[in-house]
């Protein structure tokens, strides 16, 4: 039997569902580290780049059930995790265990969880933190809940892709945790283009503002991320699109109301996002926020003198 075959020589064949930004970058360290990956996606495009990236493409999650019994998901929204979830159901052997990525409703994957529970499949609630430009780098926390024995089971994979997990408990938990990350990524990516726009009007070179703040006790790891494809404008490069992240917007909004916790901050970064995708920005990364303190700027001058 080939390498690509058997995988590792600690784990057999992981299978990738879902090769957007993440996907393909889990997938792509997972071939570094030495994995055999099995991966699908609906774009033949996608499927291709797993191709050149020393993966295998096959046709569908079906595909990827029947080869595989470590099975990372990547996918967009609730519907498509419940379509897979049916298809492995369907295809994958008892014992498969399915690390599912996506920022996702809790509510949905406890409805996949229990789909693939009937045919003896585990399903981890297993979130990520990192942007797509981290994935690359293997710079991603797992946020990992569910059942401890496959958690630690599939250990192997997760550092694959990853630079840190954490086992949470209860099944859900990572979800909840990734609420908490993600509003105050909403904060400081907002903090971050408010902070390098001051630096601007006030006559420092944006380079420098970058290189010293973010190594200041100001710094937040979203200025280091961010600040730069704001000064370089480079946000038609997204690391996570406007449009993406008004899902996540939407479950922070309603992990708060169902938990009673005011957000004051965070819904202060509403009207800035909602500002992006109407000014063009819909599929630029979430640093265009700072062209949007541009043009609030033009209505403010600064003062002469």
């Amino acid at each position: 039997m080939s390498a690509q075959e058997n995988g590792t020589a600690a784990h057999g064949p992981v299978g990738v569902i879902g090769l957007g930004n993440m996907g393909a970058a889990m997938a792509a360290n997972l071939v570094k580290a030495g994995f055999a990956v099995y991966g699908t996606d609906l774009l033949f495009e996608y499927r291709d780049a797993l191709a050149r990236a020393g993966g295998t493409a096959v046709e569908d999650a079906a595909a990827v059930g029947r080869r595989c019994r470590a099975i990372i998901l990547s996918l967009p929204s609730e519907a498509a995790l419940l379509a897979v979830a049916a298809d492995l159901a369907a295809s994958a052997a008892p014992g498969t265990i399915v690390i599912e990525t996506g920022t996702l409703p809790v509510a949905g994957k406890l409805k996949a969880r229990d789909v693939l529970a009937e045919k003896g499949i585990t399903l981890l609630d297993c979130p990520l933190s990192g942007t797509g430009s981290q994935a690359k780098e293997r710079d991603l926390a797992v946020y990992a809940s569910g059942d401890p024995q496959a958690i630690r089971e599939v250990g192997p994979v997760i550092a694959g892709f990853s630079r840190v997990c954490y086992d949470l408990g209860e099944f859900g938990n990572g979800m909840k945790m990734k609420f908490v990350a993600n509003l105050l990524v909403a904060v400081h990516n907002v903090a971050a283009a408010e902070g390098v726009l001051l630096g601007v009007r006030s006559g420092l070179d944006p380079a420098t503002v970058v290189k010293v703040i973010g190594d200041s006790a100001g710094s937040s790891r979203m200025f280091q991320v961010r600040a730069p494809s704001m000064v370089n404008r480079t946000w038609d490069q997204p690391m996570i699109k406007n449009t993406v992240w008004q899902k996540d917007l939407r479950l922070i909004g309603e992990a708060l109301l169902a938990s009673g916790s005011p957000a004051p901050l965070f819904a202060a970064t509403i009207p800035l996002y909602t500002a992006a995708l109407a000014t063009g920005h819909a599929d630029h990364d979430t640093a265009a926020v700072y062209e949007v303190l541009e043009r609030m700027a033009g209505m403010f001058p600064p003062a002469e003198g």
